[in-house]
């Protein structure tokens, strides 16, 4: 099996966006001139944005805009080039404001833009060997001030803890209310910011005694998963191959990026961990780790971390979840939801 067949096995719950060329605006006298256009494109790729007109209207100038954001105006019906390399991956969706004849129409259409990287197949090799608590069902897990913390989910049963890593020994532990579904936490200027599932409210706490000293409700309608930290942004997960980028101040959302592995977005990522200016990633109810490009969301490297499961008590529903990076020892810690163990590791590709 060819290296990159063998990467997409290990991360199948990728989703092949492969669906061809989408145009709208059918009703509009005006549509974009798409018989050149493929169904996907790479950061190096480029193409000429220009319009079809069947009744010869008389073209004034023509706006073009991606994803809503203005490109370019031309004269007359001249084309405009379009270079793929400053945008975001994921589905570009194309805009032109047509001025003729005293009027104005609008037609759109859409082409996805893929990765150009093909990511490599990493390997780890197990440190040491920790107890897990199996009572644990855990969403987020991070290193602060070298202590563990870590937050758990299900209703009734959720709550943050930081607690000695080697004996299992809980230093301080605050309970949920039983209405929440606790998942991710990140940890930022001594503040630990946790999230919720589906309740759509975020809480900060003070990272020392876990004390709550705020409750916010999330800017956009989306579920709450996974949390990280650049030292300056939150960065969280939603369910989708979307990662959220926060500012921690305001909490609100000031950008996002959607994964990809070459030409297939990886939904459903979870647990995240800043490490040394990448994102590794947790895929739900996968095995592995995404280690993704945080400016483009690319993914560079995969972890097949299956060989963990023969050495807990793990059954096939209690999955792989929870990212720890200790940049003290700079080792990584992993575990599961209710696993009986947690793993230090190295990286290497």
């Amino acid at each position: 099996m060819k290296k990159h067949n063998l990467l997409y096995v290990i991360l199948l719950g990728m989703t092949i966006t492969n669906c061809g060329y989408k145009k709208k605006g059918e009703n509009s006298i005006f549509s974009f001139d798409s018989a050149k256009y493929s169904a996907q494109y790479q950061p190096q790729d480029k193409i000429d944005l220009g319009i079809v007109n069947l009744n010869e209207k008389e073209i004034d100038s023509i706006v073009y805009y991606v994803n809503d954001q203005k490109v370019g105006t031309t004269k007359g019906n001249t084309k405009l080039p379009l270079e793929f390399k400053n945008q975001k991956l994921g589905y570009q969706n194309l805009k032109a404001l047509v001025y003729y004849e005293g009027q104005s129409a609008e037609t759109t259409a859409r082409v996805e833009l893929v990765s150009n990287v093909t990511p490599k197949l990493l390997k780890y090799k197990i440190i040491n060997t920790y107890p897990h608590d199996t009572n644990s069902f855990t969403e987020g897990l991070e290193f602060y001030k070298d202590t563990l913390y870590e937050s758990t989910g299900l209703k009734g049963k959720s709550y943050i803890r930081k607690y000695d890593y080697k004996t299992g020994k809980v230093f301080q532990q605050t309970d949920l209310d039983a209405k929440y579904f606790g998942e991710g936490i990140t940890i930022l200027n001594d503040k630990l910011y946790q999230l919720t599932w589906q309740e759509k409210t975020g809480f900060i706490y003070n990272a020392k005694t876990l004390k709550l000293e705020k409750t916010f409700a999330y800017e956009k309608d989306i579920e709450g998963w996974g949390m990280t930290n650049d030292g300056t942004h939150l960065y969280q997960t939603d369910k989708t191959e979307k990662i959220w980028k926060m500012n921690p101040a305001t909490q609100k959302m000031i950008d996002y990026i959607n994964v990809y592995a070459g030409n297939a977005k990886i939904k459903a990522i979870n647990e995240l961990e800043w490490i040394e200016g990448k994102i590794y990633t947790n895929v739900w109810m996968k095995d592995a780790i995404a280690v993704v490009n945080p400016t483009n969301g690319a993914v560079e490297g995969i972890l097949d971390l299956s060989g963990l499961r023969k050495f807990t008590n793990a059954t096939i529903d209690d999955v792989l979840n929870g990212i720890a990076y200790n940049p003290k020892t700079k080792t990584i810690f992993v575990t599961g939801k209710n696993w009986d163990k947690m793993f230090e590791i190295t990286v290497s590709e």
